[in-house]
């Protein structure tokens, strides 16, 4: 969801955005299907994305790398290359209203809809810092 809040917004023209995992469980699969409603109920289209896990090549090719929540932050540190040149952060961070929250899981604990709320709002602030 929050490759597509992102991509959606005005903006973000020639940015290369993707999302990936520090996991591999779910590689090559879609999003979830409730994920996908919650998207195009705002005119976004998540369907065609597939899950990938991140790659020591990503700390190198993109300039930021931002983390859902502080678990996952630890984890990108720990994996990446020496050579990294990808800054790291969390991504509600560019949310004030969010700023230092991770992102809750809506796969076990619901609330796509809020969760869609959240990383849009992160998506605002990160084109707004950024863009």
């Amino acid at each position: 969801m929050a490759e597509g809040a992102l991509r959606s917004q005005p903006g973000t023209d020639g940015w290369q955005i993707d999302s990936a995992g520090t996991g591999g469980w779910h590689v090559g699969d879609p999003p979830d299907r409730r994920a996908v409603a919650e998207c195009r109920s705002h005119g976004i289209d998540i369907s065609g994305l597939r899950a990938r896990q991140v790659t020591p090549q990503d700390f190198r090719h993109f300039d930021l790398i931002c983390a859902m929540d502080r678990s996952n932050l630890r984890a990108l540190r720990a994996m990446a290359p020496a050579d990294a040149r990808a800054e790291l952060c969390l991504y509600l961070d560019f949310a004030p209203e969010f700023a230092g929250q991770d992102v809750p899981d809506p796969y076990y604990e619901g609330g796509f809809d809020g969760v869609f709320g959240m990383v849009s709002a992160a998506a605002r602030g990160l084109v707004a810092a950024r863009g």
